[in-house]
């Protein structure tokens, strides 16, 4: 029999997954796989201007899958890259036009998958169980 502490992190691990295949699935007709719209939301919702670097750590991928992965966006026309002020070695990831728009509307569909998907959870269960799970990032984030 699996101890408590085991059955959490299969569900954690389990739930993560499923929400993300789901919302992707939704998603797919805006014509922005999973990869790219976190990227995008990483980049829309970020409190300044990324690096390369940082939006590759924020993502939790490696520098050269997040090279690859701006080089699609900047093909499709939703970023661009640009020299930092300062270092002109570092190169700051932005949205365009086009990038703010496809957000927009990934932000819309994303609401109301959330808003479906939760609607059945008591308020007060959910700001518990967002509590446990913030803590938990932290406490991973500070074991790296």
């Amino acid at each position: 029999m699996k101890t408590i502490e085991e059955r959490f992190s299969t569900a954690l691990h389990n739930a993560a997954r499923s929400w993300r295949q789901a919302l992707d699935r939704r998603l797919k007709h805006l014509g922005v796989g999973q990869a790219s719209w976190m990227t995008i939301a990483a980049i829309a919702t970020a409190n300044k201007p990324l690096s390369q670097t940082e939006l590759a750590h924020k993502l939790a991928v490696e520098d050269p899958t997040m090279v690859s992965m701006i080089d699609r966006l900047v093909k499709a026309g939703f970023v661009l890259r640009q020299p930092s002020d300062t270092d002109r070695r570092i190169k700051l990831v932005l949205l365009t036009d086009a990038g703010q728009a496809i957000f927009a509307r990934v932000r819309l569909e994303a609401d109301a998958f959330r808003a479906e998907l939760l609607q059945g959870i008591d308020q007060n269960v959910l700001h518990q169980l967002t509590g446990v799970l913030e803590a938990l990032h932290t406490a991973t984030e500070s074991a790296l």
